[in-house]
């Protein structure tokens, strides 16, 4: 059994970090606590640098009795997952500068991400489902942070869906533990092509049910809007972006470890989910007037766009590549969007943007490059991710899969640009208390997430090798 503790300096890093700032803030006075703030930014750079030099020197390998692997999956999640915590930090800061409870949040946001990382290396159904509550139960509790009517509300939704999908989920694990007489991934691969069909069926389904809600796709969906909307801005960019690059990255590597050989058409499954998730995205986004859910929608499409890597994971080889680099851009985008909102704390509506561009030009350019990026307008990252994901459904034999993407992102423009032709309005402008900005730390958060939109695109042939490389049993 190999126990090398270096190999999870990542997740260790939070974890430590959690525990010494919730230590370090019982005894800080109020108005010093945000040296936890310091504290969990430096755990995020700590985890990048140590996953920079296990992909310099190539040190890849499962530990713990091959429960958790260490590949290029894992370490492109880890790049991918501290850079959106410290994106997700810099937008946080005066949201909860002289909270009372201002330790508490960065701890659990260290909890949650810990969590995150440990669903992308989980190599074991129990390890993947101890990951899941890991990544789950903080973020329940930060959806409620603001502990107002609306928090209060999307909380509950948020926990109520999390405990039903996450007893399916288990349920599913306890399945495939009858069908094929283990968890691990690799023993599993060998079991399940001859275990019964209706054990292993119903199985998958359980677990994926669970990686579907961390995911925010059709049908475990329904409280993504409603938490989006009711949670703090920084609480509402972190649960559209985190949980899905966990729950995509662990039921990709579920999928391509554990079930390549099995009976069960589960890529025609996925394709179905992904072509419904996408669709009722876009068409629940069409008519939104509050940007915050607008976002909502916009997030549960480009999870059906994502979901269709995960269809044609043992079909082609670009599913992995361009499942890894679409997440990356996909995070850098949708996080710059939310950076811009928590800096305009007062704009809740379209209409309160009326005239940004001229009051404030750097954030709504910001806001112009995130949304078109989300579109998939070049240069931006997410046309790039687009183009890679798209490619791996036709080459995965799912050529109607990528017609309806392509006719979604289409259709997609519409209500982007309903958020963005009030920028330019010169007639009748938001009042400027809409326009009043929070502080220098969001907009500087949201220059660096839309330039790193940019930069991916641009320089998208010099990320996309690092995504490319076989995952370990």
């Amino acid at each position: 059994m190999n126990e090398n503790l270096a190999a999870l300096v990542p997740e260790l890093a939070l974890l430590g970090a959690a525990v010494i700032g919730l230590l370090a803030g019982s005894w800080l006075p109020r108005r010093r606590q945000w040296a936890v703030a310091v504290l969990t930014a430096a755990a995020c750079v700590a985890g990048l640098a140590a996953t920079g030099i296990t992909m310099a020197t190539g040190r890849e390998q499962t530990v713990f009795h091959h429960a958790f692997a260490v590949d290029t999956a894992t370490d492109m999640g880890r790049l991918i997952v501290l850079g959106a915590l410290l994106l997700i930090t810099g937008m946080s800061v005066e949201t909860v500068r002289g909270h009372k409870r201002e330790t508490e949040y960065w701890v659990l946001l260290l909890l949650t991400g810990a969590g995150t990382l440990a669903l992308i290396g989980a190599n074991d159904l129990l390890t993947l489902f101890a990951a899941y509550l890991l990544a789950s139960i903080p973020a329940y509790a930060l959806a409620a942070f603001a502990k107002d009517a609306r928090g209060t509300e999307a909380a509950l939704k948020y926990y109520l869906m999390g405990a039903l999908l996450g007893t399916t989920m288990l349920t599913g694990t306890a399945l495939l533990f009858a069908a094929g007489h283990a968890t691990l991934y690799r023993e599993l691969h060998s079991a399940l092509p001859t275990a019964a069909y209706g054990l292993v069926a119903v199985g998958l389904i359980g677990v994926l049910a669970g990686l579907l809600f961390k995911a925010g796709a059709v049908p475990a969906h329904f409280w993504v809007p409603d938490v989006t909307d009711g949670a703090p801005t920084p609480v509402a960019a972190y649960v559209t972006t985190l949980p899905k690059i966990g729950g995509l990255v662990a039921g990709y590597r579920l999928l391509h470890q554990a079930l390549p050989d099995s009976d069960v058409n589960w890529p025609l499954l996925l394709a179905v989910i992904a072509a419904v998730t996408m669709t009722l995205g876009n068409l629940a986004a069409f008519f939104q007037n509050s940007v915050k859910r607008l976002l909502a929608y916009s997030t549960i499409s480009q999870v059906g766009y994502l979901l269709m890597a995960l269809a044609v994971a043992t079909r082609t080889d670009l599913a992995q590549k361009s499942l890894l680099f679409y997440l990356a851009a996909y995070a850098a985008t949708n996080l710059g969007a939310f950076a811009v909102v928590t800096e305009l704390p007062h704009a809740r509506t379209l209409d309160d943007y009326r005239g940004l561009a001229r009051r404030h030009p750097g954030l709504a350019a910001v806001l112009v490059v995130c949304l078109l990026g989300l579109v998939g307008t070049p240069p931006t990252g997410v046309f790039l991710g687009k183009l890679e994901i798209f490619s791996a459904a036709v080459d995965g034999g799912y050529s109607w899969l990528a017609a309806l993407a392509v006719a979604n992102t289409v259709a997609s423009l519409f209500y982007y640009l309903r958020w963005l032709a009030p920028l330019f309005a010169t007639t009748a402008p938001a009042p400027a208390e809409a326009h009043a900005v929070l502080g220098r730390w969001a907009a500087a958060t949201a220059y660096t997430a839309g330039t790193g939109s940019l930069v991916l695109g641009i320089a998208g042939g010099a990320v996309l090798p690092l995504a490319t490389g076989p995952l370990l049993r």
